[in-house]
């Protein structure tokens, strides 16, 4: 999933349905692709472009949709970019900041065969990244739609990337790999902050990562909010792109009863056990209530993505049962909603 092609681990993300289906439960259906004549972003560090057809003398069409893709070296920003492009995006690879404006005036110019644009920004266009500001507030001034991706990785996953296709990291100089990781998070702090969807890829494989960017951008119409509702083990470590973060560890641990240990919150038996607990329906209720509460500060503030994360000791049964009754109470709301089971199965 990496810009160099190199292979992460092959671990997927549990999802309804059994440890071999994507981690997106639903997507909806692709439009059709537009042609494309871009390069391998891996082959070249100069601007790569996907090319529509352009009829001149046609009344000028509207400002098209912009989508900023960045992140991480090695984390898989080219997968992210060839899904957007196979969704039918206008896909521009190592654009410099400066020149974004330019693009999106461009295809409004293009009578509508260039509706929506993929920018891929990173460090190899250092020189000018410092203009990615003063890039971003011309199109908020110009009321441009538009949305940053930041693709996230441990520094172990990248290591073992780029030590795997034998390259070094582009800002790592005569220093190691971990001393160029290091400084590409610094230099990306405040961009990943402001990020309207973060997708950790430590242990993503390319059709996971390409199933999360469907889920995200297939549908025609673009929902307020999308949220995706992930069910972790604390044992295993916190996900790094959770924006919320409840703890199931309150609720007695379905593994201490014989019977139940070999089966998941999936189960019919193991979900009724959790519920029936003091306090698992109360916390359910009022969680789902402060969600709709946050839910319209972030549609208020123009973030479309969150990821909840909700925690138990070993990601089996409590925090799995838990994120399937929280995703049915956020789709019943019209909030469009992705269920991932981080660590099921793990153990």
């Amino acid at each position: 999933m990496t810009e160099h092609d190199a292979d992460p681990t092959q671990r997927r993300d549990q999802a309804r349905g059994g440890p071999a289906d994507d981690a997106a439960r639903r997507s909806t259906g692709r439009p059709d692709a537009r042609q494309h004549t871009g390069r391998d972003a891996a082959d070249d560090n100069g601007a790569q472009v996907s090319t529509g057809s352009e009829t001149p003398g046609a009344p000028e069409a509207a400002i098209p949709e912009l989508v900023i893709i960045s992140g991480m070296s090695g984390a898989g920003r080219s997968t992210a970019a060839k899904c957007l492009e196979d969704l039918g995006w206008f896909v521009v690879d190592n654009l410099p900041p400066a020149l974004i404006p330019t693009m999106v005036e461009l295809g409004a110019r293009s009578q509508g065969n260039v509706a929506r644009i993929a920018v891929v920004v990173d460090v190899r266009g250092r020189r000018f990244f410092d203009n990615l500001r003063e890039s971003l507030a011309d199109l908020e001034a110009k009321h441009v739609t538009r949305r940053i991706v930041f693709l996230e990785s441990s520094d172990e996953a990248l290591v073992r990337r780029f030590e795997s296709v034998r390259r070094p990291h582009p800002l790592q100089g005569d220093g190691r790999i971990v001393d160029g990781i290091a400084a590409e998070r610094e230099l990306l702090r405040e961009l990943r902050g402001d990020a309207d969807l973060v997708i950790d890829t430590s242990s993503l494989n390319v059709h996971e990562l390409r199933a999360k960017m469907d889920a995200q951008f297939a549908g025609e119409e673009e929902p307020e909010l999308r949220a995706t509702v992930m069910s972790f083990g604390f044992k295993y470590g916190l996900p790094v792109d959770a924006d919320l973060v409840a703890d199931m560890r309150f609720l007695p641990n379905p593994h201490w009863v014989p019977e139940l240990r070999p089966f998941t919150g999936l189960n019919e038996e193991v979900a009724a056990y959790v519920f029936n607990q003091p306090g698992a329906k109360e916390f359910l209720d009022r969680y789902a209530e402060l969600l709709r509460l946050i839910a319209a500060g972030y549609r208020r503030e123009g973030k479309r993505y969150v990821t909840i994360a909700i925690g138990c000791t070993g990601g089996k049964h409590r925090s799995v049962a838990m994120s399937e009754k929280l995703a049915a109470r956020l789709a019943a709301e019209g909030v469009e909603t992705v269920v991932v089971h981080r660590d099921m199965g793990r153990e």
